[in-house]
């Protein structure tokens, strides 16, 4: 296994860790995962509060195996699940009981969406509380996983002096969501990235046009699409730890050979040229020639233009329901709707877009294929639970 260094404290972090999201339903089945990925020099282990069954699989195998001082354990606060100050530690004593734990080393505040979420929490206390966690030793290295767009991206980024982050990226996603340029930003903070879905659960893998699997054939006929994208994603500096949901030996087997090996910079000019060959069959499937630049914004009513073109684009690989959950997700799991159809056609976008798109009528797409009969009654539902 290969490591990179978190640059904050010097951990050295094997650059692949198991999202234990997916584990197995059979406890021996999980139990043989976990040895043999600690065997093989794996040390970073992520769960969450959220994810039925996972923390208590952890920590009960990771007690009885006595692999606690091998690893790295990063789990998540689910901020929307914090309605009062005690909530936070009524989570977290949990969170460390499940885990069979005293202490996590990477602790995240868990799909922090916008800065407005932050903000509530921190009228909640949360500054203090993560200020008395890490004082006890109790929580190691404070950080937010991320799903949203580019410039709430970079406003939570901005908000506080995290330890580290975790953000979807894969060479489909390049430029969706934080993207390269969060990437980046993030790298030149100083903070190490974990990187989560670098094969789309799958779908890079399993749901991709033929044309694709025929030019990765052509590049190495003995590579797999998910070796393909694994590569890609390692081939960044600035990519610390890549998480994988492998819920087989045979898929952490795969994944460890191609970890073996994968470097930096490693892709060759032909190579990469490869991937630019897959983007062009994939930009095929999309609907609107958005490149995320930027232009358009800030939207007068507050549409996020760019995510939710995104997302309507990713239908050809997601799916319609997958792709509603993502929509509803990244437009209104926040304190300020950003979807489609708030938008009043004034048109100010459209002047400042350098592909020329008709945005308005674009928009008017989006909210048709993704705003259907039960978008509203979601967002009501979401905005009671979450106490916007």
């Amino acid at each position: 296994m290969q490591y990179r260094v978190n640059p904050k404290n010097g951990d050295r972090l094997s650059q692949l860790g198991v999202g234990c999201m997916r584990f197995p339903k059979s406890e021996e089945e999980t139990r043989k995962i976990i040895l043999k990925a600690v065997e093989e020099g794996i040390n970073y282990f992520d769960t969450a509060y959220i994810y039925s069954g996972s923390e208590e699989m952890l920590g009960k195998i990771v007690k009885e195996e006595h692999l606690r001082d091998k690893i790295y354990i990063a789990t998540k606060l689910p901020p929307y699940l914090v309605k009062k100050t005690e909530d936070l530690d009524k989570i977290f004593r949990t969170q460390l009981e499940r885990l069979q734990t005293d202490y996590i080393d990477y602790y995240f505040m868990h799909m922090l969406t916008d800065e407005l979420t932050w903000e509530r929490l921190k009228k909640l206390g949360v500054l203090e509380w993560i200020k008395e966690k890490k004082a006890s030793g109790q929580i190691r290295n404070i950080g937010f996983s991320y799903h949203g767009g580019k410039e709430e991206f970079i406003k939570i980024m901005d908000a506080y002096d995290w330890e580290f982050c975790m953000i979807q990226y894969n060479y489909f996603d390049e430029h969706k969501q934080a993207g390269r340029s969060g990437l980046e930003y993030a790298h030149a903070k100083g903070l190490p990235v974990m990187i989560m879905e670098p094969l789309r659960g799958g779908k890079l893998v399993t749901k991709l046009p033929a044309e694709v699997y025929r030019t990765f054939k052509e590049g190495d006929e003995k590579k797999t699409p998910a070796e393909w994208a694994l590569r890609w994603v390692w081939n960044h500096e600035e990519v610390t730890v890549v998480l994988s949901g492998m819920n087989s030996l045979e898929m952490l087997e795969e994944n460890i050979r191609t970890a073996s090996d994968a470097e930096a910079h490693q892709l060759s000019d032909t190579e990469l040229a490869l991937f630019k060959r897959v983007s062009d069959v994939l930009d095929k499937t999309i609907k609107v020639p958005c490149t995320a630049c930027g232009y358009c914004m800030p939207c007068p009513k507050g549409v996020d233009i760019p995510t939710c073109f995104a997302v309507y684009n990713d239908m050809a690989v997601e799916g319609k329901w997958a792709s509603v959950k993502n929509y509803l997700m990244q437009t209104s799991l926040k304190k300020e709707p950003h979807n489609a159809s708030l938008c009043i056609e004034c048109g100010k976008c459209e002047q400042h877009c350098p592909q020329n798109i008709e945005i308005r009528k674009e928009l008017k797409n989006v909210k048709k294929s993704l705003e259907g009969f039960y978008y509203k009654p979601a967002r009501v539902l979401i905005k009671k639970f979450f106490k916007f």
